[in-house]
């Protein structure tokens, strides 16, 4: 039986990244994988979306070209080259991986791994130990009764990334990050795309206002959008399928040539032997504590197993964390009220901390602040004024409750407010830090001044 300090069950960002600080800190360290390194962020998630994205934004670019003063005839696109170069980034990526588990001397176990009493994970049938077993076994995409997906009419996610061919109509059901984002791609390719989404606002965790920005933007974009509505049932005996959508003014049914379902994820916790030895689960998750550490000495859990918010950033914190506490390190446990989100559909929403709403709900006085990239001289210089930049303080102390923002680039602006939070920043101070111009990130301090009655551009 081969020994370990550590073993780590599944490879993904939060698997991946444990095991290389694991390492880093002198154990002895193996993980294991039923299937590709870098687990489904790296292979059908994160990455391979966002090389998908991109190709549907250089294809808006050429089809508006005019707008820029240029002229680009006979633009179209390839759909098949497009999947392939998004196979291609995926594997590039996953390939990175194997580097990194070569360079920081970790043993990677090829199977499906089960966890035993004792310390023991079975890999098909050959033992190994550790003195610490963490579990990172993510999630895979969530079925309705109602929907049940088949992988070729009704499809998840992972189907979504790579279609035989385009389809003319499709309908996507759930407006969270999954689903306006493959409503943003295939709308962008050309395809016809219905959004179904059960709760009154697209993208129901963001502000309201960043919801109804989403809305109007893809309506203009000509994608249709249904809330307050539910697919009840749906018929894939024809050469299509239809959809029976539940709304408020009656039963409707809709035809197209596919459903993506994108109504959340379910984490991966059967069979991996967590009822032999004893670990306690509630509704789908591991129940740890705040330094994941399960009910059973010796066994712990991470990333989107657990309660936390189920996003690649936060399971690689998570295992560092986690790590850090079994070698001794001193540790504060995660904020996950200052974790950032990131949706990458056109236009992209960030947003980290509380909304108006939330705020509101608390009972807190608060400060609001909001500035238009239609007021932005860079947006308008790159011909991206759809968006703005909302900031919520406490009217009192001055502190900085929530950040939300939609429009282009914006996820890569809201490390600010995050920063910006986890040091306890207050409003004056964000308006006194001097913002490059023209930027798309001067837009941050512009929210601030309006919150405090001092913008200057509006």
């Amino acid at each position: 039986m081969s020994k370990y300090d550590i073993i780590v069950l599944g490879s993904g960002p939060g698997g991946y990244v444990t095991a290389i600080r694991a390492s880093q800190l002198g154990f002895k360290t193996a993980v294991v994988e039923k299937e590709s390194l870098g687990g489904v962020c790296l292979n059908w998630g994160c990455i391979p979306t966002k090389a998908l994205l991109k190709s549907a934004q250089v294809f808006e670019y050429l089809k508006h070209a005019e707008d820029y003063g240029l002229s680009v005839k006979d633009a179209d696109k390839d759909f098949d080259a497009v999947v392939k170069r998004s196979r291609g980034v995926a594997d590039g990526m996953s390939n990175g991986v194997k580097f990194l588990m070569k360079k920081n001397k970790i043993d990677v176990i090829e199977g499906f791994g089960k966890l035993k009493t004792g310390k023991k994970i079975d890999v098909d049938g050959k033992e190994y130990s550790a003195d610490h077993i963490i579990i990172a076994t993510g999630a895979r995409s969530r079925e309705l009764p109602s929907l049940p997906q088949d992988g070729k009419k009704v499809i998840g996610y992972r189907e979504a990334m790579t279609l035989p061919k385009q389809p003319k109509k499709m309908i996507v059901v759930g407006s969270g990050a999954i689903g306006v984002e493959f409503a943003y791609f295939y709308n962008s390719m050309g395809t016809e795309v219905t959004i179904v989404e059960f709760l009154p606002n697209v993208v129901p965790v963001e502000d309201e206002d960043v919801s109804k920005q989403l809305e109007r933007s893809f309506k203009k974009s000509g994608i249709k959008i249904m809330t307050s509505s539910e697919v009840t049932k749906v018929d894939t005996s024809g050469s299509g399928v239809k959809a029976t959508v539940k709304t408020k003014k009656g039963e409707e049914t809709l035809e197209a040539d596919i459903i993506l379902s994108a109504v959340g994820i379910k984490s991966n916790i059967e069979n991996i032997g967590l009822e032999d030895v004893g670990i306690a689960v509630d509704r789908d998750k591991i129940l740890v504590n705040d330094y994941y550490q399960t009910n059973i000495p010796g066994y712990y859990a991470i990333g989107d197993v657990t309660p936390g918010q189920a996003l690649a950033h936060v399971a690689s914190a998570e295992g560092i964390l986690c790590v850090e506490k079994i070698a001794g390190q001193h540790v504060e446990a995660l904020d996950y009220g200052n974790i950032p989100g990131c949706t990458y559909c056109s236009p992209e929403i960030a947003s980290v901390g509380l909304t108006e709403k939330q705020a509101k709900e608390q009972g807190l006085d608060i400060k609001v602040g909001k500035f238009p990239f239609s007021a932005s001289g860079k947006a308008s210089a790159g011909g991206n004024k759809d968006g703005f930049v909302k900031v919520i303080f406490d009217a009192k102390y001055g502190e900085w409750l929530g950040c939300h923002m939609i429009g282009a680039g914006v996820t890569d602006m809201i490390a600010e407010a995050v920063l910006g939070r986890k040091l306890e920043t207050t409003g004056h101070e964000v308006l006194k830090a001097v913002h490059p111009h023209p930027t798309m990130s001067e837009a941050v301090m512009e929210a601030v001044a309006d919150a405090y009655g001092e913008v200057i551009h509006l």
